[in-house]
């Protein structure tokens, strides 16, 4: 599996100016993933932590443990007994204060991303998939601002 290469360039966000992020490579949950702690900071990013024990600031990507294959056809109708789903996942978790006066009310947010892809589509038409990431990440970069507006406020951005 290919890592990021550190630092990573954030998107746009109010508050946060030219916001980067220097990556050490840690420990993943499970062997099916890579982990990196955010060491540094850069860019303006005032009372933002980096990774710490008790406010921990991580991204976790995950394959699938065990790759599944596709069903047998049926020789009657040819279509597929069943096809299941491989789930690719990043994880970002990030240690959040609660309370301006109470260090012990910190707690862990989480942002998860999942990718459910349909067994056998990888190897039939991988440009799809490929575009479909491609979507998602231009989307979440062009949206970044408006998606942390939106978690601020709970009103779409």
């Amino acid at each position: 599996m290919t890592g990021l290469t550190s630092p990573v360039t954030g998107g746009a966000q109010t508050g946060l100016t030219s916001p980067t992020y220097t990556l050490s490579p840690d420990t993943a949950p499970d062997t099916n993933g890579i982990q990196y702690a955010v060491t540094a900071l850069g860019g303006t990013q005032t009372d933002v932590r980096s990774h710490g024990a008790a406010v921990p600031f991580t991204i976790t990507i995950e394959k699938p443990k065990t790759f599944k294959r596709q069903g047998s056809i049926n020789q009657v109708t040819g279509v597929a007994a069943s096809i299941p789903m491989n789930s690719y996942k990043v994880r970002v978790r990030k240690g959040v204060s609660c309370d301006t006066s109470i260090v012990a009310n910190d707690r862990v947010a989480n942002a998860t991303l999942s990718i459910d892809v349909p067994s056998g589509s990888e190897g039939v038409n991988p440009i799809e998939l490929r575009a479909m990431i491609s979507l998602m990440v231009g989307a979440l970069n062009q949206y970044s601002s408006g998606l942390g507006s939106t978690v601020v406020s709970n009103v779409f951005s």
